[in-house]
């Protein structure tokens, strides 16, 4: 039996691919931060250090971002490293734009965090499989593993247990709560559908 060869993404799939990600990524977001919850990983930090200082997420997120660029580069080479700066900056945009266009008059705190939860996911795995992401913590982690031997997932693990137990003492505790729930399903999502055995698109 012939396998059937692998047909890599066009620049258009690929530029297609960003905007819709990054769109689901930023109107997460927006839904986020007008609940006033947090995520997990490099924008959990943009959102919590937003809420501390006053700052827009969007401005927060890209500066947050930049030094983790240059282990992109030697980690996952430059193709990797232009999108994901892309897409970086297009989520950053994205999210200064939206709440001019969207507003909520009603938005129940669980049903936003699984709708966030959910969003965020699918938005991620339209990036992932089309070799971008939105850099941060998973960079460093993978660099630290090829470095000392510590899995990567370990240092996502606790960099999310130290940003969460921040986060009690700036957020009521239920708000906490129902992060984590959303950052649950956005994980489950993920590990779930963005499989190397069931996706052979790049």
């Amino acid at each position: 039996m012939t396998e059937t060869p692998i047909s890599k993404h066009s620049p258009a799939e690929d530029a297609q691919a960003f905007v819709l990600g990054t769109a689901l990524a930023a109107f997460a977001v927006t839904m986020l931060t007008h609940l006033g919850l947090i995520t997990g990983q490099t924008a959990g930090l943009a959102v919590l250090l937003s809420y501390v200082t006053g700052w827009s997420f969007g401005a927060v997120f890209f500066v947050v971002n930049l030094p983790f660029y240059v282990l992109a580069w030697v980690r996952m080479g430059p193709a990797f490293t232009l999108k994901s700066f892309v897409c970086v900056a297009l989520v950053s945009a994205m999210t200064e734009l939206f709440p001019q266009l969207i507003t909520f008059d009603t938005l129940d705190p669980v049903l936003g965090a699984l709708l966030i939860g959910g969003i965020t996911g699918l938005g991620l795995i339209v990036l992932f499989r089309h070799g971008a992401s939105l850099g941060g913590v998973g960079v460093l982690a993978l660099y630290l593993q090829d470095r000392t031997g510590f899995r990567a997932g370990y240092t996502q693990l606790v960099f999310d247990l130290v940003l969460f137990a921040a986060a009690f003492a700036v957020l009521a505790p239920m708000m906490v709560i129902y992060s984590l729930l959303g950052a649950v399903v956005a994980n489950l999502i993920i590990a779930t559908n963005h499989r190397a055995d069931r996706y052979t698109g790049r």
